[in-house]
């Protein structure tokens, strides 16, 4: 790492701040020899644009989006995000002499006693919310950035408060009252009824939705006639494992590299395999008004995280219940350094809960020939290699994820690609 006096970082902060709304402050410091951020987010710029998920947009639309120009030795290692304002000077700078204890303090300070609600709403969601998370839940809490909820959490309590108290709360409502004393007294203004109510994934995707699938199998295939020779010359493409996959409904769980993944996979499945597979999608990347009359006609179930979080999971669930087979990315976005990033375990629910097998998938190489950033890929070998399918049966949601996670991880040391 090259010096601190050698790197200006006050640059890098303020690019970060042009790069994204959500970034009130930030202080970029040599933190063991790399680059660390500590990131105070503006949270009325989170609500005035409905956003629930503040620690993602910051992860991969203001670091990782700095990180893809930024030299080697420039790129932010680290982070954490603060929910008070950064220390200053006098002069109203950032004090960088305080930044390691100041982030000390933030991971170590226990907050005071607060006085909480006594009312049956409050300690009714709290107990509830106790079953997600195990930090301490106070009045104050951000339930995101303090109780570390996730997507998948949130669908949990959306679908607990409406059952519980007959309040409907989507996304962008959610998005006004993200602390836990603002969302007790907005389902105590509007509640019809008290019970603490049981909540499963189960009963989560048995609810009927309004959504028809679009089987369209034939465009799927040419593309796949078209490009499955191009892509075998141009990144000497090698497929193997093809057997492996079930006659039965499966998940095809690949691993992430680049916005060439989901093509490459689509031309290395058989046909008869091919003709019976949806694939899961980010509305925001492909629901364009361009793309959208493709992905129609391309067996993709497009799913929006961002504003409708339960429907998206119970769309995900259909192809599976009509015996098709489910592409789905665990890693949920691509790797920014070909390593395998935390697996979400939202296709192990679909799995356990419909009892459908999940195939790892090793997709390599692709990182090489188009990493983030880089418009056209230059040629550079892929594999595709289908592993053995993994029965959930005994598994939990955890274990599960887990488990398929390990066995592409130790194929990928094992038979490494770039040696």
């Amino acid at each position: 790492m090259k010096s601190q006096e050698k790197i200006d970082l006050s640059r890098i902060e303020q690019t970060i701040m042009k790069i994204s709304k959500f970034v009130k402050e930030v202080a970029v410091f040599i933190h063991k020899g790399q680059l660390f951020a500590a990131i105070y987010p503006d949270l009325e710029e989170a609500k005035r644009r409905n956003l629930i998920r503040i620690e993602n947009e910051i992860r991969w639309y203001a670091v990782e989006l700095y990180n893809i120009k930024a030299e080697s030795g420039r790129k932010i290692k680290g982070y954490q995000i603060v929910r008070s304002p950064l220390p200053k000077k006098n002069n109203g700078e950032i004090n960088r002499s305080e930044l390691e204890s100041f982030l000390r303090e933030q991971r170590s300070q226990e907050r005071e006693s607060e006085k909480e609600p006594e009312d049956e709403v409050y300690q009714t969601i709290k107990r509830f919310l106790s079953t997600l998370t195990a930090e301490p839940i106070l009045p104050s809490s951000h339930l995101e950035l303090d109780l570390h909820l996730d997507s998948l959490n949130y669908i949990e309590l959306f679908s607990f408060i409406d059952k519980s108290f007959g309040v409907t709360v989507d996304e962008a409502r959610f998005s006004q009252m993200m602390v836990m004393l603002e969302l007790s007294r907005y389902v105590r203004e509007k509640k019809e009824k008290l019970r603490f109510a049981s909540i499963s994934w189960r009963t989560i995707l048995d609810e009927k939705i309004d959504f028809d699938l679009h089987t369209s199998p034939l465009p799927i295939l040419v593309y796949k006639t078209l490009f499955l020779p191009l892509y075998r010359l141009y990144f000497s493409l090698k497929i193997s494992g093809v057997e492996k996959i079930p006659e039965r409904p499966c998940i095809i769980a690949p691993s992430h590299q680049s916005m060439l993944d989901g093509f490459i996979l689509a031309a290395a499945l058989p046909y008869s395999v091919l003709k019976r597979t949806f694939f899961l999608a980010f509305e925001m990347v492909f629901g364009t008004k361009i793309m959208r009359p493709i992905i129609r006609n391309s067996q993709t179930v497009l799913i929006n995280v961002n504003k409708d979080l339960k429907a998206s999971v119970q769309k995900s669930a259909v192809p599976l219940r009509q015996g098709q087979n489910l592409v789905v990315f665990p890693e949920g976005a691509r790797s920014r350094d070909r390593e395998l990033l935390e697996f979400k375990k939202f296709f192990a629910i679909l799995a356990i809960e419909l009892d459908i097998p999940v195939v790892p998938t090793v997709l390599d190489g692709t990182f090489e020939s188009l990493p983030a950033g880089r418009l056209f890929p230059r040629p550079s070998p892929v594999v595709v290699k289908y592993l053995d399918p993994i029965y959930p049966e005994g598994l939990s949601y955890e274990a599960l994820t887990e488990k398929v996670k390990g066995a592409i991880e130790k194929e990928m040391k094992r038979d490494p690609l770039q040696r």
